[in-house]
């Protein structure tokens, strides 16, 4: 073989097949809604997958014509799922999605494969600002505490990045870690200066990712921001596929760079927020789910984006399903869960991508 064949060798290497958009959601979207059945009857209860429907459309015919019929499950077991186990499914569906899809987003927008929707410091901000409502026995307040804290670390992310001049990834990246950094001192303070007694237990639960405590009020917000504001991510794919080629590239094909990427980290850390108000700090979906996606359907976010969704979604039903079954009667928090699964399989990926470099070189 001569040089300039060996030259032109890994250019003309068979390109990797990838599975059709449309097959991939439709897959993932039965995926999804089988494991959300399923889960619900997953417990200590005797309750079936046509219980579980049978719930739901009690309920949603009691919804549309206005009355309160008896349930055919019998109260017991109905409140079981559909005031327990139902919410907390659908809550841990909509946080799975909506990190997912931000994770997919911080990753284009900061070209760092190793970006994760909390990049910025919004975990650090929510979990100060959740705790200090904790320590103050003032619980009910914590969703909105939170989401205060984590829109708080992102003004003051941002607002750090950009007094340094022009908003890049690497100033956007080094700014988040400085107020992770200080908001988790301030945390740390509030923990060991103020904390007594149960409070301990439950910051250190909240803190490691929970969705015990999860209701219908978290479904409704944890749902609407992922309808809402991860929507409005998805449909911005165009705009990430220039951003893959840097800002030179996309500026060059018409994306207004800096005004871009303030508005996608601003909807980005809004959507976190609303997520971790409900759930705590849940690691790894933001940051493994879109490297495990890209395998599937390639790196295009018009592709990548549902996709990563619904896998998110799927993925953190089983992992709070582990978390809650597991070790009955104890519950674990859902992040310890994560994080075990995680962390083998990012490092999978980081296995796979060296392989794929070496073959290459």
């Amino acid at each position: 073989m001569t040089a300039a064949a060996q030259a032109v060798r890994p250019t003309t290497s068979r390109p990797r097949r990838t599975v059709p958009t449309a097959v991939a959601v439709v897959v993932a979207l039965a995926v999804l809604v089988l494991s959300v059945t399923v889960a619900v009857t997953v417990g200590p209860a005797g309750i079936a997958a046509g219980d579980v429907w049978g719930s739901v459309a009690h309920h949603v015919d009691d919804l549309l014509t206005g009355r309160r019929t008896e349930a055919p499950l019998g109260p017991l077991l109905d409140g079981i799922v559909w005031d327990l186990r139902l919410p907390r499914v659908l809550t841990a569906a909509a946080v799975g999605a909506g990190l997912a899809v931000a994770g997919a987003v911080m990753q284009s927008l900061t070209r760092n494969p190793l970006a994760d929707p909390y990049l910025l410091g919004l975990s650090s901000g929510a979990s100060l600002g959740a705790v200090a409502v904790l320590v103050l026995g003032v619980g009910v307040l914590l969703p909105v505490a939170a989401f205060v804290g984590a829109v708080v670390a992102l003004a003051a992310a941002l607002g750090l990045a950009g007094s340094l001049g022009t908003l890049t990834p690497a100033r956007t990246i080094l700014a988040g870690l400085a107020v992770a950094q200080l908001c988790s001192a301030g945390t740390s303070f509030v923990i060991f200066w103020s904390a007594t007694g149960d409070s301990y237990r439950e910051i250190l639960a909240w803190l490691m990712g929970s969705l015990a405590g999860a209701g219908w009020a978290s479904v409704a917000i944890a749902g609407l921001a992922v309808l809402v504001l991860g929507g409005l991510l998805v449909l911005t794919g165009r705009t990430l596929d220039a951003f893959a080629f840097g800002d030179t590239a996309a500026a060059a094909l018409g994306v207004h760079v800096a005004r871009t990427r303030w508005t996608l980290l601003t909807v980005v850390a809004l959507l976190t927020g609303a997520l971790v108000a409900v759930s705590g700090s849940i690691g790894f979906v933001g940051l493994i789910l879109p490297h495990g996606v890209r395998l599937l359907v390639g790196a295009a976010h018009r592709r990548l984006l549902p996709v990563a969704a619904l896998a998110g979604a799927t993925f953190l039903v089983w992992a709070d399903t582990a978390a809650r079954s597991l070790f009955e009667p104890r519950e674990l928090p859902v992040g310890i869960v994560t994080a075990f699964l995680g962390a083998p399989v990012f490092a999978l990926l980081l296995w796979r991508r060296r392989s794929s470099t070496q073959a290459l070189g």
